[in-house]
């Protein structure tokens, strides 16, 4: 009797993006797109520009106050925004 190998189509998806280098850049794409969910709508709302460097996260923020409040979480918010994209994509953030 013939037996198929199935696959889940994400396995070589996966395998492909790591292959070609693009793993990485969409991870870090899809960490930043998590932002909002993880710090909520109003603090969203008060964050700018935000790229990710030697894996750190930099985030621009318009409220020095709020920029002191998030720097004591920084490692509550390092681990929820690796959690949402299930990798370890940033160690630390950091708030200018």
């Amino acid at each position: 009797m013939f037996r198929r190998r199935e696959t889940h189509i994400n396995n070589p998806l996966n395998e492909l993006l790591r292959k070609t280098g693009l793993e990485t850049p969409l991870l870090q794409r899809r960490l930043i797109a998590a932002w909002p969910s993880v710090v909520g709508e109003y603090i969203s709302s008060l964050t700018g520009e935000m790229f990710i460097k030697n894996q750190t996260l930099m985030v621009k923020l318009n409220s020095p106050a709020l920029r002191q409040e998030l720097s004591m979480h920084q490692t509550k918010l390092t681990e929820h925004l690796n959690n949402k994209v299930n990798a370890q994509i940033i160690t630390r953030i950091r708030f200018y």
